[in-house]
């Protein structure tokens, strides 16, 4: 018989349901039951999921699992109270991000509270693991860092129990027929690159800009792409680039603009693209940056966050996070570097499902067996 698992998103945006598609998919010899929840209202999200569930799914919840498998925004520790029948269901926690590395000059509100639900359901699961060993590092040290401020020196038993129950275990890139067999990346004139990211203060708009700005007076020809993910709201330096882009050259250095909702034209602009931009101040594993890598792109990204970690600095341009204008300068200096070298893009395989995909039923199977 199949084991039985349970598999809980609480905050169940783009990226945390690539990886649950990802683990239905190719995981067809566990049996999954899944329960989401939108991702919106971040923190009564993150206070309320086992209240929610409790309420509206007990039927489902109440039912015998040999696994719990769930993203770090999920309140264990809460749900396993409310469902004493869970408590000794073995579980996986699985960060997808953690709250203690978030700019701190987009940070709305306090974090504290949630910061202590991720250690509470951190220290309640038997297993952790980690889409990046950067998400992992700076989970770790923030937790440290954290408790080390509050009262009764609790950041090293803290540790002491959740050091062991760490893994990395990136999100599986879905597997794509011709992918990745480039021999080199200038394909085209003009230069293609694509920015694939959400439209929001993280992922850079104002360093964006300012590499637009600087690509333009270095007499490059190119075109770029901006798409990914938008909002109700978003920075306003987008307005600022579309102008630039529209105004310079006739317009012929603006590519796509905006979301693409279809995903074979999302993939055929990827594949058709020579470099992957990222300005990222904030990324635990740039799946978007990944995937366009995956393609046959070029990644062009800042020596930061989880970057060195995928593709080593060859492909880092240095970072200058007190200077916009300099930071971007550096990466023009860089991609000149890629077309006078001829570069070829890293090889992602080792990132992809077929790869991982028995990597992980190993990591649930042996989760399963040491609580047995």
């Amino acid at each position: 018989m199949a084991p039985q698992v349970l598999l809980l998103s609480a905050y169940d945006a783009p990226s945390h349901r690539y990886w649950c598609r990802q683990l239905l998919e190719q995981l067809p010899e566990f049996s999954w039951t899944s329960l989401s929840l939108p991702p919106r209202h971040f923190a009564w999200r993150a206070r309320s999921n086992a209240l929610q569930w409790f309420l509206q799914q007990w039927d489902v919840l109440r039912r015998p699992y040999d696994l719990i498998v769930a993203t770090s925004m999920v309140d264990l520790t809460g749900l396993r109270s409310l469902l004493p029948s869970l408590a000794m269901t073995p579980t996986i926690l699985y960060f997808h991000e953690n709250q203690f590395v978030y700019p701190q000059r987009y940070v709305a509100n306090d974090l504290t509270d949630v910061r202590l639900a991720s250690i509470y359901s951190a220290l309640a699961a038997d297993r952790l693991a980690f889409n990046s060993a950067f998400n992992r590092d700076t989970f770790l040290d923030g937790v440290d860092r954290f408790l080390r401020k509050l009262p009764d020196k609790l950041a090293r038993p803290v540790l002491e129990q959740l050091k062991p129950k760490c893994s990395v275990l990136p999100v599986p890139l879905a597997t794509q027929p011709g992918s990745q067999p480039v021999s080199c990346a200038i394909r085209t004139k003009p230069l293609e690159i694509v920015w694939n990211h959400r439209w929001e203060h993280d992922k850079g708009p104002e360093r964006l800009l300012a590499f637009t700005e600087a690509l333009l007076s270095s007499g490059l020809d190119f075109r770029l792409h901006v798409v990914g993910q938008q909002f109700r709201t978003r920075p306003p330096e987008f307005a600022r680039l579309k102008s630039l882009l529209e105004q310079s050259n006739a317009g012929a250095n603006l590519g796509h603009w905006g979301y693409i909702a279809e995903l074979p034209m999302y993939r055929d602009l990827l594949h058709g693209c020579d470099v992957v931009l990222s300005t990222a101040l904030h990324d635990f594993q740039g799946l978007a940056v990944l995937e366009a890598v995956q393609h046959g792109c070029l990644p062009l990204v800042p020596c930061r966050l989880v970057y060195p970690e995928w593709f080593g600095v060859q492909f880092c341009y240095q970072e200058e996070l007190s200077s916009v204008q300099q930071e971007a300068e550096n990466a023009v200096a860089k991609l000149q570097t890629f077309i006078k070298r001829q570069a070829k893009p890293p090889v992602v395989k080792h990132l992809e499902a077929e790869h991982l995909a028995p990597i992980y039923a190993n990591f649930l199977r042996t989760a399963i067996a040491r609580a047995g």
